[in-house]
């Protein structure tokens, strides 16, 4: 069988390479992997690790089910976010962690929902009830924010995207009311602040949170330092502010995913896809997501 391996010690990211197909466990069914999706995550641990097999975003078909009757049958159609080792011709997904794509939904799209989407989905629902909430998105060029911005326009919430400002038009398009360049240059105040980039964003979405509302922090992508003390907090008492981890919220992947590839089966949400190609450009995807080529989701097809 053929997989991705890391190549930390060479001069590009990734090779591909003959390795063992893989064995599932009770719970986990074999997947046919027909694409998968580079996380922005998966950069930094693909040159960490040499000889690793990464991947987690898949859409496939299902060859073997999960041998404790949970789960989709064999032959149905999934996306699904494996543990690893998904960048492969095969692999292995726990039953909880599939859902069944519809019918006219292609796998591409679907490959590039779980990881962003299921985020987004657990981000937005951590602010509570949003109709008439005003909501600050940072990042929300990203995989995971133009979801975001687009679930939250969708539970009745204003929402202000922080972005360039080239991708104005289309995060209005994705139901954003504002776009800024900067945290700085809106006034707020937000009920609920998803925060993505840390150092001085981070610094500027403190101050525009309101009183008793919530931020929550999914990322530092400009690898910068923030300074937090008691008093920022003036104006904006009882603020809560927490930390956002995918790892703890597994359990509910499979289920969120299903959810999600029915808003994008019913023209209710789009997952942007800024590189698609075949497996053989890994690499090049690779890069140009490092370098902020591209907005969106990179998806690579299997052949």
């Amino acid at each position: 069988m053929r997989a991705i391996v890391a190549t930390a010690e060479g001069p590009s990211w990734t090779e591909r390479r003959e390795v063992p197909p893989p064995a599932p466990a009770a719970n986990e069914a074999l997947i046919a992997v027909r694409a998968f999706a580079v996380n922005r995550g998966e950069l930094t641990l693909v040159r960490r690790r040499d000889g690793w097999q990464p991947g987690q975003d898949v859409a496939g078909e299902v060859i073997q089910p999960a041998a404790d009757g949970t789960g989709p049958q064999a032959g149905e159609r999934v996306a699904g976010l494996a543990e690893w080792h998904g960048w492969a011709e095969q692999t292995v997904v726990p039953s909880h962690r599939l859902a069944t794509i519809p019918a006219d939904v292609d796998f591409e799209r679907a490959a590039a929902l779980p990881m962003a989407g299921t985020t987004a989905a657990n981000l937005v629902r951590g602010g509570g009830s949003l109709l008439g909430a005003r909501v600050l998105i940072t990042g929300a060029s990203g995989g995971v924010g133009h979801l975001a911005v687009q679930l939250a326009a969708l539970g009745g919430a204003h929402v202000c995207a922080v972005a360039r400002a080239e991708r104005a038009d289309a995060l209005r398009g994705f139901g954003a009311h504002e776009v800024v360049a900067d945290p700085s240059e809106t006034e707020g105040p937000f009920e609920l602040v998803l925060e993505s980039a840390g150092g001085a964003s981070l610094d500027a979405a403190l101050a525009r949170v309101a009183p008793g509302g919530t931020v929550l922090l999914f990322g530092n992508s400009s690898r910068e330092p923030s300074t937090i003390d008691f008093t920022a907090f003036f104006g904006h008492e009882e603020a809560t502010v927490r930390s956002y981890f995918s790892a703890r919220h597994e359990a509910d992947a499979g289920r969120l995913l299903a959810m999600l590839l029915d808003l994008l089966a019913g023209g209710r949400l789009e997952v942007e896809i800024g590189f698609r190609a075949s497996w053989d450009r890994l690499n090049e995807a690779m890069d140009g997501l490092s370098e902020r080529r591209f907005a969106g989701k990179a998806v690579l097809t299997v052949d």
